[in-house]
């Protein structure tokens, strides 16, 4: 549920611009109320395969949602929101298609959608599946989303699970108490506090092992080594499920579910709750600001008609300078379009030179092993650098994108208190979209073709030096021809090994370059269509915000040029213009307050 007191000065601001017939200033409004009337609070539950984020969930909501076993991974990420009734739906979104496609499935068959041993590889196509359930904890708008393995920054889910952080509230990276954290679990959460205002740290399984203090104390070594500010939280999930079985106070104490619980409702709806205040009262305080600047205009040209001319002068010559931030020319145009296109070209650079990066990386590896012998870790491998990689080149146009939007905002500065839009930046996730590296299919060496190519040249050894021994008077099978014979086929046979080899390696080699070239190709159009879609938003938002401030000096202008003669009427219009303006100036105040009741 959005926050009351948000949701009411926003209606109150609506009914103003509407009464004072200021149209131009209903659409910031109106997106404020967009914005509030969506009350998710999307949080990321993330780590290594098998660490236990299924079973956190499950613990949470206190229901099995997510599938557990020793043998199932998550293939499919999924969404556990609050719902009425329990549902379960399986989404499914085509690039192509104006809508995704919704399937409603009975819960008991999600585990066959959204498990590697039901939907090896995801082959169904799925992009999510969407489990609601009639839970308190859920009622505040909590959406918990169970995803694929990570591995850090560099796994086969890695790039897919980074593109989301910028559209989540939260995220928690679940790491069992098996091992203290490995290095692509700090990689990972270094470049998560980049893109995702909450990162918590959930410490699972503590009931399975008993050294799991000793953990906790390694994890939060590592954790101030990294610099890295995010709350560590040791819990046990099969603990709390059988504590909610038998409502042992004592067991659900035990678990450590009451800090987490209280860490998701302190830490993560309650910041989102200061937000919505917080960006609520900024639009509804730029709202006064223009309603009163047109009323405290024509209240100078009643009170004071010499003055007037003087004010609308000053305002007409602000007019023009908002005039021309309207105009295509305008600096902060020239600061966005300059800025996306030096984006667009560091962007491509950096993508190229990690992805070559890699792809020499795995030309030397090739070159000095068989393929045939290396390639199951080989291509684990490979895959990994390629998603560490994107996921670099991702974080980066992330930070980029919203240093840009700041450098467009400061052009506004000096005439309006400009607030940023929310950009909403999509990954490139390889994962799905780029075909798995697979190993080339090379010629067959098994004993039928070595005793083949053996004999071929035995064969010609044996007679070569047969027919020369000849020469000598002995016959042409003696022991050195045999013995030449057996040796010229040894080497024979090492060297059609040797040039099989060659040839597995060429192979692979291709292999690896084209799964670059078509890494490169894809990620690099996401990244183009991103930074375009991202040009357009800021072009849009500060379009707006001109027009906004040009129509409000308009109004402010026409005010003050406004002029009543009758003595009567004016101190009428005086009284009212002043009554205005306190009901004005109190919105303003119900705004100031709601912003300054959020913590800093």
């Amino acid at each position: 549920m959005a926050v009351p007191e948000a949701v009411g000065l926003v209606d109150l601001a609506l009914k103003a611009v509407a009464a004072y017939e200021r149209p131009e200033l209903a659409s910031r409004l109106q997106q404020a109320k967009t914005r509030l009337a969506d009350p998710a609070v999307r949080v990321l539950i993330v780590g290594e395969f098998k660490q236990g984020k299924s079973q956190l969930v499950n613990a949470l909501v206190n229901a099995t949602v997510c599938p557990v076993d020793d043998d199932i991974a998550t293939a499919v990420p999924t969404l556990v929101r609050f719902g009425e009734d329990t549902t379960v739906t399986l989404v499914r979104e085509d690039s192509g298609a104006e809508r995704a496609e919704r399937t409603p499935v009975p819960l008991e068959q999600l585990a066959g959608y959204v498990s590697e041993g039901g939907n090896p590889g995801n082959r169904a196509g799925l992009t999510r599946a969407e489990v609601t359930l009639p839970r308190k904890l859920l009622q505040s708008g909590l959406v918990l989303v169970d995803t694929p393995g990570v591995g850090g920054l560099g796994s086969a889910h890695g790039a897919a699970t980074m593109s989301a952080l910028p559209t989540a509230d939260a995220v928690l990276l679940v790491s069992d108490a098996s091992q203290e954290y490995t290095a692509p679990e700090i990689e990972f959460l270094q470049a998560a506090r980049k893109l995702c205002p909450n990162v918590g740290c959930v410490v699972t399984k503590t009931d399975l092992y008993p050294h799991w203090r000793r953990i906790v104390e390694l994890d939060e070594g590592h954790l101030r080594d990294a610099r890295i500010d995010a709350e560590l939280l040791p819990v046990s999930s099969a603990l709390r499920l059988h504590a909610a079985r038998t409502q042992d106070l004592d067991l659900i104490a035990e678990s450590g579910f009451q800090e987490l619980v209280g860490f998701l409702l302190r830490k993560v709806v309650s910041r989102s709750d200061d937000l919505d205040r917080r960006s609520a009262g900024q639009d509804v305080l730029v709202t006064c600001q223009a309603l009163e600047s047109k009323m405290r205009a024509e209240l100078v040209s009643q009170n004071d008609p010499v003055r007037a001319g003087d004010l609308a002068r000053e305002l007409e010559s602000a007019r023009g300078r908002v005039e021309g931030l309207r105009q295509r020319s305008a600096r902060w145009q020239t600061t966005l379009n300059d800025g996306v296109a030096d984006l667009i070209a560091d962007i491509e650079y950096d993508l190229r030179d990690r992805l070559r990066a890699v792809s020499r990386d795995a030309e030397q590896l090739l070159e000095d092993a068989d393929p045939a012998d290396i390639w199951d870790q080989f291509a684990e491998w490979f895959h990994k650098q390629v998603s560490h990689a994107v996921a670099q080149n991702f974080v980066w146009t992330t930070e980029r994108a919203r240093w840009l939007a700041e450098q467009v905002g400061d052009h506004f500065a000096e005439a309006v208190d400009v607030q940023l839009p929310e950009l909403r930046i999509s990954g490139g996730a390889v994962a799905g979209k780029v075909d798995a590296l697979e190993m080339p299919v090379g010629e067959k060496f098994g004993i039928g073709q070595t005793l083949f190519v053996g004999a071929r040249g035995g064969y010609g050894g044996m007679l070569m030096l047969g027919l020369a021994s000849t020469v000598a008077g002995f016959a042409l099978l003696n022991p050195l021809s045999v013995g030449a014979g057996l040796l010229f086929g040894a080497k024979t046979v090492r060297d059609e090994k040797k040039r099989l080899v060659q040839r597995r390696q060429q192979e692979a080699k291709n292999a690896v370059r084209r799964h670059i070239d078509e890494a490169t190709f894809q990620v690099g159009k996401d990244s183009r269509d991103n930074l375009r879609q991202i040009q357009r938003e800021l072009r849009d938002h500060f379009t707006t915000v001109a027009d906004e401030l040009s129509e409000s000096l308009k109004g402010s202008v026409a005010a003050a040029q406004t002029a009543v003669k009758d003595d009567a009427e004016r101190q009428k219009r005086v009284a009212d213009l002043e009554a205005e303006l306190k009901r004005v100036e109190g919105l303003a105040e119900r705004a100031r307050a709601l912003t300054a009741a959020v913590p800093a």
